[in-house]
């Protein structure tokens, strides 16, 4: 059996996989959100590791094993969001900065002014945002009181460290840090330099199939085999191991991944291009499309709002109303990200009458949740010049029916869900079993099943015409923190 790490940025799952790659056992719980200023969200890191170690417990005893039953852990985890801590005591040294913290957009603002923008993207194959972790890294070490003997990582950096007393990360992960040569496969010294970042407080870097070390926290003595970042991992876990084929993960935001084989592809404007994957000697490129706030946005109304309580409710809302009636939501809580880039749009609902309830709410953020995804297919097929021919769904809001039907109207493209759905947990299961020799490729890809299909119903004429109010929609929120725009 494989445990599974899936360190997300709301809560935290653990699965227990089988030799078949089927669930033996799984927990999950949330952790607390950190809001310390308008664009700032923390965790604590501390909280975090308590919570995975946890939650790994629960997994195992749902599974009924314990560490000596197990063949390997793979870990995947919320991208880009930083933690720091004392090398020596492993104490965390500030809260971790989450990836849809903006407090750089100003610094990186600075960047681009003074002409990085082309050096970053062609070293990285990011854009210079405060969504990656560079910036903050850079703020940790001026403003955030953290000395440069300092560790820095990702959280599956921390994880590993606490598992096993090692500071590594994996190559996909590197790729997200603003820090990482893709092409060398190693930290570059002149982006760390440009950012006051010693390369020597990073964590080394290695493939996502890969036994990085060895814990006993379980029981027995398990390797730490798999590792990688959530959208990867889903990537890998949807079976999409060669060129051209890619996926949606639905979760707090939403993620579109294409895999483009072992060439990095060239820069391509509004996606983002990033390493999939190290497995052995071989090396994937991935093609990006980031959607920061996307399961968020009904988090949102739950817990910012009040107008439900359980975010399963917002399928019924939705239903209950024939149209939309007008009512446009643009969840840009963090900003844009694909294919805007903008860290200054905001959150904007339009469309609004004295007829407007809380089943419009409902359905516009879940309409929300769709039309980015539409951006994102349309960036990706204007960049590759290919049609996408259907997308293949994960993560948490891809168990709503209402939401999956609508998606397939609006791209007009059908919508395919996997057997497993945490896929995101299964791609770090495959990766560990690969490491360990538990499987081969071939038959992690053997194992992928469909369990349902949702085909476009909807009119080109109608889709065409709620694309046109979304997008004068998002028009209005772009900006609208930048007091310069």
């Amino acid at each position: 059996m494989i445990l599974a790490i899936d360190q997300g940025t709301t809560g935290t799952t653990c699965i227990v996989f089988d030799s078949d790659g089927r669930i033996a056992g799984r927990a999950y719980s949330e952790f607390e959100q950190h809001f310390p200023r308008p664009g700032w969200v923390e965790h604590d890191a501390d909280e975090i590791w308590e919570v995975t170690r946890g939650v790994a417990h629960e997994a195992l005893a749902d599974a009924g094993t314990d560490g000596s039953g197990l063949a390997g852990i793979g870990i995947t985890n919320q991208r880009e969001t930083v933690v720091a801590w004392d090398p020596k005591s492993g104490r965390p040294l500030h809260r971790a900065i989450v990836w849809q913290d903006r407090r750089t957009a100003a610094r990186c603002d600075e960047l681009r002014e003074a002409g990085h923008e082309e050096l970053f993207r062609e070293r990285t194959g990011l854009v210079i945002d405060s969504y990656f972790s560079g910036t903050k890294i850079e703020w940790l070490l001026r403003e955030g009181g953290v000395d440069a003997g300092a560790a820095f990582g990702t959280i599956d950096s921390w994880l590993v460290h606490k598992l096993t007393g090692r500071h590594v990360t994996d190559y996909s992960n590197a790729s997200r840090t603003l820090l990482f040569d893709i092409r060398e496969r190693r930290w570059d010294h002149e982006l760390c330099e440009l950012l006051s970042v010693d390369p020597g407080s990073l964590p080394e870097a290695l493939p996502s199939a890969h036994v990085y070390g060895e814990t006993g926290e379980f029981g027995g003595s398990v390797p730490v085999a798999g590792m990688a970042g959530d959208q990867q991992a889903a990537l890998y876990g949807q079976a999409c191991h060669d060129a051209g084929l890619g996926k949606n993960t639905y979760g707090t935001g939403s993620f579109l991944l294409q895999n483009a084989g072992g060439e990095l592809p060239p820069p391509r404007e509004g996606l983002l291009e990033s390493v999939a994957w190290g497995v052995g000697e071989r090396v994937d490129y991935c093609v990006e499309a980031s959607m920061f706030v996307t399961g968020a946005a009904v988090q949102w109304l739950r817990d910012g709002l009040g107008i439900i309580a359980a975010a399963d409710e917002t399928e019924g809302l939705a239903g209950s109303l024939d149209t939309n009636d007008g009512v446009y939501f643009v969840p840009a809580l963090t900003g844009l990200g694909s294919p805007y880039w903008d860290p200054y749009a905001r959150g904007t609902i339009v469309g609004l009458t004295r007829g407007t309830g809380r089943a419009h709410l409902a359905r516009a953020a879940l309409e929300s949740i769709a039309y980015q995804a539409v951006d994102a297919v349309r960036a990706i097929e204007d960049a590759t010049g290919e049609r996408m021919e259907e997308l293949k769904a994960d993560g948490g809001a891809s168990a709503n029916g209402w939401l999956m039907q609508f998606q397939a109207d609006v791209l007009g493209i059908p919508v395919i869900l996997p057997e497993v759905a945490e896929t995101t947990a299964l791609g770090a299961a495959y990766l560990a079993g690969v490491a360990t020799g538990q499987w081969s490729e071939e038959e992690t890809r053997a194992m992928w099943r469909e369990a349902a299909r949702y085909e476009p119903r909807m009119s080109g004429d109608e889709s065409e015409a709620l694309l046109r109010d979304w997008a004068r929609a998002v028009e209005r929120s772009r900006a609208w923190a930048d007091s310069g725009a």
